[in-house]
């Protein structure tokens, strides 16, 4: 009687390997996008109180009888399905990064599993402080300026749903990104990518960039640029912080270490 054939991974050939990887993968996305869903299928029946509290920062900027209009035949339907499924997308996002999580953490080493959870919370938590900074403060003040500025050239503003749904995620997504300054600090200190002195010589080049990148994500007005360009110096110099005391390679630590001993 034959025995049966070893399960060991070393047994398998590359090309059995890169199929299993293949098909963990296609589970992982289907896991990920089936729990999106499940949320967005949760709150379709109020899509259209979510769109409300969308565009309630502009509806209170705009002046006495203006009002956000529909161009398109479908629009009235299809946008606050749109925000919906992207409110369904942030809640899911914890999930979602647990799937990828799951996929990548065999191919890590011990340090980088200690290092990675944290780094991913912290990623999340930030691009939700992004998002909260645009909706609460740089919303506000763009619509507010925008229609006060309007108003002596005798323009009615009526912004189309659609139009407003592109911006508003163009911008959620810009200080999303921007937040997430101080963990990609980290993350080059910590993998010794950057020294940490080198990210300190560079900060007038990253100064002059976070204006350059303001000026062309954000509407062309110098407050909104402000509102974007600041933060990201801010977070830029938290991280510069922070790396001194957690985003140390584990080399350096563990030869500092040494040092006290000896």
């Amino acid at each position: 009687m034959s025995e049966p054939r070893s399960q060991d991974p070393q047994d398998e050939s590359p090309q059995e390997t890169f199929i299993s990887h293949l098909v963990e993968l296609r589970q992982r996305i289907v896991r990920a996008v089936a729990g999106v869903l499940v949320i967005f299928m949760s709150l379709v029946y109020w899509a259209p109180d979510i769109f409300n509290l969308f565009s309630k920062p502009l509806i209170e900027s705009l002046p006495s009888g203006g009002k956000m209009i529909v161009t398109d035949v479908t629009g009235s339907f299809f946008v606050p399905m749109k925000v919906t499924l992207l409110v369904a997308f942030l809640i899911a996002l914890p999930w979602v990064l647990y799937q990828i999580w799951q996929f990548v953490a065999p191919g890590l080493y011990q340090h980088e599993k200690r290092l990675v959870m944290p780094l991913v919370t912290s990623s999340y938590i930030l691009f939700l402080c992004g998002v909260a900074f645009a909706y609460f403060l740089v919303f506000p003040t763009v619509f507010h300026f925008m229609a006060h500025y309007n108003a002596p050239l005798g323009a009615e503003m009526s912004t189309d749903i659609d139009k407003y749904l592109s911006f508003a995620m163009t911008t959620f997504l810009a200080f999303g990104i921007t937040f997430e300054v101080p963990v990609v600090v980290i993350v080059l200190v910590r993998f010794g990518v950057v020294p940490l002195e080198k990210l300190k010589q560079i900060r007038p080049y990253v100064i002059v960039g976070a204006f350059i990148i303001a000026a062309i994500v954000t509407p062309p007005d110098v407050l909104s640029q402000l509102l974007l360009a600041i933060p990201l110096i801010a977070l830029y110099e938290l991280g510069l912080l922070l790396a001194r005391f957690i985003g140390r390679p584990p080399e350096e630590v563990a030869s500092s270490g040494e040092t006290q001993t000896h």
